[in-house]
């Protein structure tokens, strides 16, 4: 990568109240380096990060990718209670899950309507709605 993809990412660790460890900083260069959002896996992101010869082990990537959700920079979209994906774009917006190719992208916000939504049990408030639109060829 270069000086300012790593700037970037430290940046981006510091605003969020991490400490810009070497590892975190390898990952979140990969992650916003170059400015742009991405939905990745913990297994796309180690192999990635092994590419460039960073020194991670895929139980690290895991905690990693814990603490930068728990930090409120990366969203995770879990599928089928098995496999998640994590999206570098915090704003509530909804994802298309492409079954075919295995992947995720954003869906259009502005198109999704929700007219109206269950109560909540009482006691419980909705805290967020996560809507996945699964895709696959006809």
């Amino acid at each position: 990568m270069t000086p300012n993809s790593e700037d970037a990412a430290t940046r981006w660790l510091t605003d969020a109240g991490l400490r810009p460890t070497r590892q975190r900083v390898a990952l979140a260069e990969l992650l916003v380096g170059d400015g742009k959002h991405r939905h990745i896996t913990a297994e796309s992101l180690f192999e990635s990060a092994k590419k460039k010869g960073a020194a991670v082990s895929l139980a690290t990537v895991y905690n990693t990718l814990r603490a930068f959700c728990d930090a409120g920079v990366l969203q995770e979209i879990p599928l089928d209670g098995s496999k998640s994906y994590f999206d570098t774009n915090t704003h509530d917006h909804p994802h298309f899950f492409w079954e075919d190719e295995g992947r995720v992208s954003d869906a259009p916000a502005q198109e999704l309507v929700i007219h109206k939504l269950p109560d909540a049990p009482e006691g419980m408030e909705i805290a967020s709605v996560d809507v996945v639109i699964r895709l696959r060829k006809v």
